[in-house]
């Protein structure tokens, strides 16, 4: 497969992951419901984020991809796994309305990111690099889920 279908594939995996994840996603009367902490971002503001972090991630992931490394298998499934408990994140905190499965499936989804990224940084730095927006922003989700399981 050629460097670029595996780009555009790692791309186009990603944001469908978004789109399935945005199918559970319903800001309706539960989650306006719950109690929020004082840092809650306003609701329009995840779209873009999100968009935008899907398109680093599918770029980084490509590019871990298409080199030629004998940690890339490695670093692949790890990428792969992340990316399942991203989607499946969706579904733990908004589809089955459990903050606390949320919560849990974050810090696994944390813990995925960054062995993820221990592995892109050992075979293409530039993919490492380029999930550190997405660690940051999914590190602040966990803060956020963590405080919204708190206060309910």
């Amino acid at each position: 497969m050629s460097k670029p279908v595996k780009l555009i594939l790692c791309i186009v995996a990603c944001i469908a992951a978004g789109a399935i994840g945005a199918l559970f996603t319903d800001t309706g009367s539960w989650y306006q419901a719950l109690n929020k902490p004082i840092f809650n971002p306003p609701s329009w503001l995840f779209g873009p984020v999100w968009t935008t972090l899907y398109i680093l991630i599918g770029i980084a992931g490509g590019l871990a991809w298409s080199t030629e490394s004998s940690q890339t298998p490695t670093a692949m499934r790890w990428y792969w796994i992340q990316l399942g408990l991203n989607t499946l994140w969706s579904f733990s905190f908004f589809g089955l309305q459990n903050p606390l499965v949320g919560l849990i499936n974050i810090l696994f989804l944390l813990a995925a990111i960054i062995m993820t990224m221990i592995y892109f940084f050992k075979v293409k730095q530039l993919s490492g690099w380029l999930m550190m927006p997405y660690l940051a922003w999914v590190s602040f989700a966990k803060l956020l889920n963590a405080s919204i399981w708190w206060l309910n």
